[in-house]
């Protein structure tokens, strides 16, 4: 690679994702209430979010000092299994996307909305382009924390409509009319 277009390729990568993160939900961008902490210890916000293992470790503290206001990020490659049993009480879940090709935080979503009722929100993060942005939400995304920049420009003229054309319903869509869209009869 040349440095002409070592140079065009930075200056996408800058136009890409400038790190900055906004958080989007069905109703447009709205206002991030949740801090990411690395340690219970370090929490110096109403609301935070914490990686399942310090989550799971702290359980005690959350529950007698935060009940309701700490919730959890899940990398990809952690299980859900430990958690099942406190899903009540965490007001959000964080499911991490590291790389766009990453798809295991679907089945992750759909296991927590349909089979465990999670009824929280249920946040995607990490590496979201606009091309994941109907099957996250049929998959019971609530919310998507973008840093890609074109992804945020897309997102914020979306206008909530998503393509009719799926064979299966979602969590939580319904598709109108009750036809079958491979009959044509």
């Amino acid at each position: 690679m040349g440095s002409l277009e070592r140079l065009e390729f930075l200056e996408m990568e800058t136009i890409l994702s400038d790190g900055n993160s906004k958080l989007w939900g069905p109703h447009g961008f709205c206002e991030n209430l949740y801090v990411r902490f690395d340690k219970f210890e370090k929490i110096n916000a109403q609301r935070a979010i914490l990686p399942l293992r310090e989550w799971c470790l702290q359980v005690t503290a959350i529950v007698e000092n935060m009940k309701g206001r700490v919730g959890v990020f899940i990398s990809a490659e952690e299980d859900l299994k430990g958690l099942l049993q406190f899903l009540s009480i965490i007001p959000v879940i964080a499911l991490d996307f590291p790389v766009f090709t990453d798809g295991r935080s679907y089945s992750k979503a759909m296991q927590l909305k349909t089979i465990h009722s999670y009824k929280g929100e249920l946040r995607a993060v990490g590496d979201i382009l606009i091309d994941q942005v109907s099957n996250m939400i049929r998959c019971g995304f609530d919310t998507l924390e973008v840093t890609h920049l074109l992804t945020q420009k897309r997102l914020a003229s979306y206008s909530g409509e998503i393509f009719s054309g799926f064979y299966q319903n979602g969590v939580g869509l319904f598709r109108s009319g009750g036809k079958r869209i491979w009959r044509f009869f």
